[in-house]
């Protein structure tokens, strides 16, 4: 597999993790109706396992990819996020953290290709 792969599998890896942090922000945002459930619930526990896939990706990706670029690819889990947010919690976006995720970008695609 070539490197692009590797890549496409550690970004695949972060959706799947900013994926489960939106289902345990919507777990935490529902009322339980003891500590036990607020943690044993479907949401939290899917999270959880997806998470552990998560992490598995991410460590098949450091096959083909140098240890560097892992917390680079991984600072695309914030605009995933950030997606998200807004999307599926209303949250407000202003011009301080468009321009953070326009940032975030740039050091993305600067890193990426030097490293080519």
């Amino acid at each position: 597999m070539s490197m692009v792969g590797y890549v496409a599998i550690a970004l695949v890896g972060v959706l799947i993790s900013a994926v489960s942090q939106v289902m345990l922000k919507k777990s935490a945002l529902e009322r339980h109706d003891s500590v036990v459930r607020e943690y044993l619930n479907p949401l939290v526990i899917g999270a959880y396992v997806l998470f552990f896939g998560a992490t598995l990706l991410s460590v098949l990706s450091y096959k083909g990819i140098p240890l560097s670029m892992g917390p680079i690819l991984d600072a695309s889990g914030y605009i995933y996020v950030t997606v998200f947010g807004v999307a599926l919690f209303h949250e407000k976006m202003n011009k301080r953290k468009i321009m953070a995720l326009v940032i975030i970008l740039i050091g993305i695609c600067v890193y990426s290709l030097g490293a080519v």
